[in-house]
């Protein structure tokens, strides 16, 4: 009899990593921490002024180790296991009589609650007490908050504080109340009982009427039996309506599932809305202490490495990391007005206020790519819902226009070329600094400027001229003679570059290129990108190679792609050796947009979602279940020779009817609520149904 496949959702061990970063993580919404860590964090909560802030250290009592008793460790077998189906870490002891468990979770439905249960079952006829041991060293220290031991609520201890510096001077410091049941030093299974479990919660909140108010719901569902059932649930309901699964080898299919759970987990309940985002950090909620994972601090890498898979599954999760970017205007145009120019321009390092918070002044006055990659975020949450909404009267427009004016005051007109020139900035490739004409950051001037004149045009706004005056004359580096496009004016083939850069042009950021073109610009620089850049890059050459229809260069560089995942929790790190930020969201959502956009060959347009499939060599099957597009949900189902779709929800009111158009041929397949459309593989466009 064959072995039976390993489980691509579930990644267990009898041991856990030696490096103490490489631990699983469990985040919700709100909180985040690594198991066996002596440290949580609590979404927008930082401390430290200007380019010292960090996400703030609240003590952890999740941090607690279960043991067998003194001279029963040999008889006993161990396993650790992060389960992604119920989005919780389970470290299990199991002898000859007993099998005890401590299961550690972050509540999917009560973002304010981090639990850990244990359980000690019989496995043995017999009646003996049955004793383990719970190791524990919480401090109620930290080095970032004021904190004070307050009186005992309903048997659980109580701490709060306020950070110790406010981000900017002046401001405010914040404040954090938690409320956690006291460990004890040993469970017992007692004299004849055959089962027991023990919940363990820690409660945060914003204020004391906060947290007590969410422990004593926790309570309610704790007393009912239903505290763990109902987040299982809404785990096991997530991954029913949003998956994305592929046929092929085990470490691809794990790599999938890890990223898709690390990334999803730090987001509310699809279907929900309501909940404050404080934005998305390379290291996710679980990290960013001071000098560690970015402190905690938002990049480009929320809106162009990470967005674009949220977008397709959980629109309203992507709204909440649109709204962060509206809360943070106001920062946004102080940095513009800082660097003497008009409009906003959006930290290259965002905490709390959207000023500028990297510790090093030459990222933030030069990296002024990040104003294009939200602007594309915007743009593309547009097309997918045609929220106007948002736009019109929640701050997207204000967003969007404000980014256009700094792109206009920041050019520089060339009489001799007859161009506009962007001078003295850094592109994504970090090693290049003070360069003219950045060939990506140009054409994200481009797009934006663009985009904010349809978008001006659909919400009926005046605009001024100067913005396609400046879209249409801003110069795009291109040498004819070898035919690609230079980094940026003056460079020269062969530089080294840091990481993806013109390769983003096409996908993620839409711009028109033939494909001898984008061959010429993924040969020269998948040639000369560093070894030691960042986790992200070679997704993008996957995406580029898939577009071009050469499936084994680009599972080739899917599975460079995957060496910066861990053993044994799936845990990426940012760089192939393992250095750098840890639970690399970043790297995660490069990779899954590879698979995502690039084996699917999706596309969020102005006129649709389109498609253009293509099976790598190692993957036959790419099943996408929950795709959002203007209000419906669809399934998709691509294999070599046929594409499957079905709407399976109209999940916003007024959703229109929607047909797969298919090409070349354009024929148009009506798809209708609940009924599969099967065709011969094929590209196409999925897009409204004209009356």
């Amino acid at each position: 009899m064959e072995d039976a496949q390993p489980d691509p959702t579930v990644f267990a061990s009898h041991s856990l990593p030696r490096d103490p970063r490489l631990l699983a993580t469990v985040t919700n919404v709100y909180l985040g921490t690594r198991v066996y860590h002596d440290t949580l964090h609590v979404s927008g909560v930082y401390n430290g002024a200007r380019g010292s802030t960090h996400r703030a250290v609240l003590p952890s009592p999740l941090n607690v180790r279960l043991e067998a008793p003194a001279g029963k460790g040999a008889q006993l077998t161990q396993t650790f296991a992060l389960d992604t189906n119920t989005g919780s870490f389970l470290h299990t002891l199991e002898g000859p009589s007993f099998r005890a468990s401590q299961r550690i979770y972050a509540h999917r439905v009560l973002p304010h609650v981090l639990a850990f249960r244990v359980s000690i079952a019989r496995v043995a006829v017999g009646s003996r007490p049955i004793k383990v041991l719970l190791r524990s060293a919480f401090s109620p220290e930290s080095p970032d908050l004021d904190l004070h031991l307050g009186p005992e609520f309903q048997g659980f201890r109580y701490l709060w504080g306020l950070t110790l510096t406010p981000e900017q001077p002046g401001g405010p410091r914040q404040e954090v109340h938690m409320l956690w049941t006291p460990v004890p030093p040993a469970l017992t299974l007692g004299e004849g009982e055959e089962t027991r479990t023990w919940d363990f919660l820690t409660v945060v909140g914003g204020s004391r009427v906060e947290a007590q108010a969410c422990l004593n719901e926790a309570l309610q569902l704790q007393a009912t039996g239903s505290l763990y059932a109902i987040h299982m649930q809404a785990w096991a309901q997530f991954w029913t309506g949003c998956s994305l699964d592929v046929a092929g080898p085990l470490a691809l299919c794990q790599a999938v599932r890890s990223s898709f759970y690390y990334l999803f987990s730090a987001l509310p309940q699809p279907g929900t809305s309501g909940h404050v985002s404080h934005g998305l950090s390379p290291g996710g909620l679980s990290n960013g202490s001071q000098r560690e994972c970015y402190w905690g601090h938002v990049f480009w890498d929320q809106d162009l490495w990470m967005f674009p898979n949220i977008l397709m599954f959980h629109p309203e999760a992507a709204r909440a990391l649109l709204e962060y970017r509206v809360r943070t205007l106001g920062g946004a145009l102080e940095n513009a007005r800082a660097l003497n120019y008009q409009g906003a321009k959006f930290a290259w390092e965002s905490a709390a206020s959207g000023l500028e918070v990297c510790p090093e002044d030459i990222y933030g006055a030069q990296e002024i790519h990040i104003n294009g990659a939200v602007v594309l975020a915007f743009q593309l949450y547009y097309h997918a819902t045609q929220d106007l909404q948002f736009f019109r009267e929640a701050g997207g427009w204000d967003v969007v226009s404000a980014v256009a004016e700094f792109w206009c005051s920041r050019v520089e007109w060339n009489p001799k070329e007859k161009k506009f020139d962007l001078r003295g900035v850094m592109p994504p490739d970090e090693y290049h600094a003070g360069v003219d004409n950045s060939v990506y950051t140009n054409v994200l001037v481009q797009n934006s400027l663009h985009f904010a004149a349809a978008l001006a045009r659909d919400l009926g706004q005046p605009f001024p001229d100067k913005w396609l005056v400046v879209a249409d004359g801003i110069e795009v580096p291109f040498d004819p003679e070898q035919n690609f496009h230079p980094e940026f004016d003056g460079y020269k083939p062969g530089e080294e570059v840091k990481q993806a850069d013109v390769v983003l042009l096409g996908y993620p950021v839409p711009f028109p290129l033939s494909p001898d073109v984008r061959r010429r610009n993924l040969e020269i620089y998948e040639a000369v990108t560093s070894p030691r850049g960042p986790a992200m890059t070679w997704s993008m050459f996957a995406v580029g190679w898939m577009e071009l229809k050469d499936p084994s260069r680009a599972q080739s560089l899917l599975d460079r792609n995957i060496t910066n995942v861990t053993e044994p929790f799936k845990v990426w790190t940012e760089n192939a050796d393992g250095s750098g930020a840890v639970n690399f969201l970043t790297g995660m959502g490069g990779f899954l947009q590879a698979v995502l956009f690039g084996c699917t060959g999706f596309r969020v347009t102005c006129r649709g979602v389109t498609f253009d499939p293509l099976c790598l060599t190692d993957i036959s099957r790419v099943c996408v279940s929950g795709i959002f597009y203007r209000g419906n949900r669809l399934n998709f189902t691509f294999c070599k020779d046929s594409v499957m779709v079905e709407v399976t929800a109209q999940a916003w009111p007024g959703a229109p009817q929607l047909e797969a158009e298919l090409w070349p041929s354009g024929a148009q397949l009506p798809l209708l609520l609940g009924h599969k459309v099967s065709f011969p593989c094929s590209a196409g466009r999925i897009q409204r149904s004209l009356p």
